[in-house]
């Protein structure tokens, strides 16, 4: 949204530069709100404001929830004056001072989303309506975001969507109220398409297998589609359940398929099975078509890699973020998660300490914790400082665009934690697409719901 017709709405207050190279962050007037919207749902009246951590505490993405949870607890402490402040202090926009969001100490509620929508659903309604959670917030599974963040639409309140890659989330599924700091599935196609062309060659024949669900379609669709474009044939694509463990079933077809690369659409624990099968099975030291076979994960994370171990040597992938940055943003949020954890942040901690941290600079700088308040503060936000570099919050569908890495798996890693390496920064430019780009039509980001 523009800042004119901010201006004509009477909403644009002050503004101070966020950094270099970025726009000045918009400060809302909370009373133009209260004065046109006398409620909305959870209103905060006493001192404390509650925010719903809905992760998944069981199932298959059962480790980068414990992360997730690390990473919103750690998120708290910094925003309630805790600890060292973490990215409190590198964030360019500069309204988080320790002393909670818009004056009032943040407390927070757990769900377990099971990695099943109906659950996620179930235990974010019951923030919502028994534990009076303002934003909710955290999953690690496409299927589980967009049925939340329906959720979330139809309640009034703000979802701050956790690690989900599918397109839909933003596309055909993105929702007003709803937003994305992480990446997605075209942009993981169109980051590492020239990556893969420039190792492997153009002349290759790539057999897909997938999970069975919102994130694992559009995946396979995105670099189905950025591959061909450089020359690579689909051999196949193959579905296989969320709920599998062990894939050699799945696996033993590649070897006679023709294929001379396996791309495996999957996550979390069923990428760290697949991938140990396809190994089992002596695929990294198969030859076909005369090249040597090769493996692709298209969406990587250090839970995983670490769950895979030696398996992961040399396969390309791509990431969201990785601990390593040199950023002093990145090197902040590090600094903070090791001393009081122990280990390097994930991905996942990393983007849901992030989107933490958005919201609670997006109700201070709106002056109101009405979601309507909120969603114009982040619609067109830009801002720095937290670990990917220059990010615009875009406003037609609520999507982060900023860099995106590409990493390969170590070939002799000093540690559990230093599994993979970064071999390009993609700029934001590369991964950007227009609002109404094919794998992303089919869906309205409609009017915000305050609720009540």
């Amino acid at each position: 949204m523009s800042k004119s017709t901010l201006t004509r709405r009477g909403l644009l207050k002050t503004g101070a530069v966020a950094g270099a190279g970025l726009a000045a962050p918009t400060i809302f007037d909370g009373k133009a709100w209260s004065a046109a919207h006398t409620g909305f749902t959870n209103a905060p009246e006493g001192d404390t404001v509650t925010l719903g951590f809905n992760v998944p505490q069981t199932g298959p993405y059962a480790d980068e929830g414990a992360d997730e949870l690390r990473a919103y607890e750690l998120a708290v402490e910094h925003l309630n004056g805790g600890g060292d402040g973490g990215m409190l202090n590198t964030f360019s926009s500069k309204t988080l001072d320790g002393t909670g969001i818009n004056g009032k100490r943040v407390e927070y509620v757990t769900g377990d989303t099971q990695t099943k929508s109906d659950a996620a659903r179930a235990s974010a309604r019951s923030m919502i309506e028994k534990d009076g959670a303002i934003m909710i917030t955290g999953g690690s599974s496409s299927g589980v975001a967009v049925a939340v963040q329906a959720l979330c639409q139809e309640a009034g309140v703000i979802f701050m969507a956790g690690l989900t890659h599918s397109n839909d989330t933003t596309g055909k599924d993105r929702k007003a109220n709803g937003f994305r700091h992480f990446f997605n599935s075209y942009m993981s196609g169109a980051a590492l398409a020239p990556v893969l062309a420039n190792a492997y060659g153009t002349d290759r024949k790539a057999y897909h297998l997938t999970a069975d669900y919102n994130w694992g379609y559009t995946t396979e669709q995105a670099v189905k589609e950025s591959t061909e474009a450089i020359g690579w044939e689909t051999v196949n694509t193959v579905l296989t359940p969320l709920t599998q463990t062990d894939f050699s079933s799945y696996i033993a077809p590649v070897l006679n398929s023709g294929a001379d690369v396996l791309v495996l659409n999957h996550y979390g624990g069923n990428m760290v099975n697949s991938l140990t099968n396809a190994v089992q099975f002596g695929l990294r030291d198969a030859q076909a078509n005369g090249k040597n076979f090769e493996i692709v994960v298209p969406l990587y994370s250090r839970l995983m890699a670490r769950g895979a171990g030696a398996n992961v040597k040399g396969i390309y992938g791509s990431t969201n973020w990785h601990w390593s940055l040199p950023d002093e943003g990145s090197q902040a949020f590090t600094r903070s998660f090791g001393t009081k954890y122990g280990f390097p942040p994930s991905q996942a901690a990393h983007t849901c300490y992030v989107q933490t941290l958005l919201y609670a600079d997006a109700v201070n700088r709106a002056g109101s914790f009405n979601p309507c308040a909120v969603v114009e503060a982040l619609e067109g936000f830009e801002f720095d400082g937290l670990g990917n570099g220059p990010t615009l919050y875009r406003a037609e569908d609520h999507q982060c665009f900023k860099d995106v890495l590409v990493v390969r798996g170590k070939e002799n890693p000093t540690s559990e934690f230093d599994l993979l390496e970064i071999v390009e920064i993609t700029p934001a430019s590369q991964v950007t697409y227009a609002p109404d780009h094919p794998q992303f039509a089919g869906g309205a980001l409609g009017s915000c719901n305050p609720g009540a």
